[in-house]
């Protein structure tokens, strides 16, 4: 997933942001979450020291309340943060050489005085960075796009271990590898989803991918994390023919 992160003082900017990069990426369906928005940039920084593997896309003010200004912060996040995506939000135009001096490198450089144009190339640079996020990434991971609660959340499909009907009405539950994760669905609808699930019970979809063992005796379906779920009688066989063609 592509870390978003916004540094800047100004509180009305900094909302108006979140809103257009949320509500953007939501659009877009793109595989992307605001992860930190502040107007602290040791609070980002102290971020990136302890998640050492993210990949991000930084959008900063230049002229923050703070000792380092946004320039300086990009510099320090480059070190952090070498494949990151770095735009500059400001009302300093003529700020934008420094960028050079202290080698930081960034994707843009957008002027706040003119809002249209502004929303505009906040879009454009989403679109840019997560092109570049997508062919960066040689390793194809396949996800799958849940509503739960009242977020948007993506799940890579080899973390899914089956899904099946929760006690709690229009309710379903869905077994990842180290935990689970209750959303509004239709188990009839989950099938469809992806080509590696099959409905092996009017209560249960798995990931055909994950089962490392197949009981027939007892219709038992054991999964790589050790979580097991039922099969029917119909569909038992099939199960058994695709887990040893798998």
């Amino acid at each position: 997933m592509l870390d978003i992160f916004i540094c800047e003082d100004n509180l009305i900017q900094r909302t108006r942001l979140e809103q257009l990069i949320q509500r953007y990426s939501l659009i877009e369906e793109y595989d992307m979450q605001l992860t930190l928005s502040t107007n602290d940039p040791y609070e980002l920084l102290d971020y990136l020291k302890s998640h050492t593997k993210t990949y991000g896309v930084y959008f900063l003010d230049v002229d923050l309340a703070s000792d380092i200004d946004g320039i300086q912060l990009g510099a320090k996040i480059r070190d952090l943060c070498i494949e990151g995506k770095i735009i500059f939000i400001t009302t300093h135009g003529e700020l934008a050489p420094l960028t050079f001096k202290y080698k930081v490198e960034a994707m843009d450089y957008i002027l706040k005085d003119q809002p249209e144009e502004m929303e505009q190339r906040v879009k454009e640079a989403l679109d840019q960075a997560y092109k570049h996020y997508n062919s960066e990434n040689k390793e194809h991971v396949q996800r799958i796009r849940l509503e739960v609660g009242t977020q948007t959340r993506f799940f890579d499909l080899a973390s899914i271990m089956f899904i099946e009907t929760s006690p709690n009405s229009h309710k379903l539950i869905l077994h990842l590898a180290n935990s689970s994760v209750e959303f509004y669905g239709k188990i009839t609808e989950i099938e469809k989803i992806s080509e590696h699930f099959l409905r092996v019970h009017k209560s249960f979809v798995v990931n055909l991918q994950n089962i490392v063992d197949v009981d027939r005796q007892k219709r038992l379906l054991t999964f790589k994390n050790g979580e097991t779920c039922w099969a029917s009688t119909r569909q038992i066989t099939r199960v058994n023919q695709a887990f040893r063609t798998k």
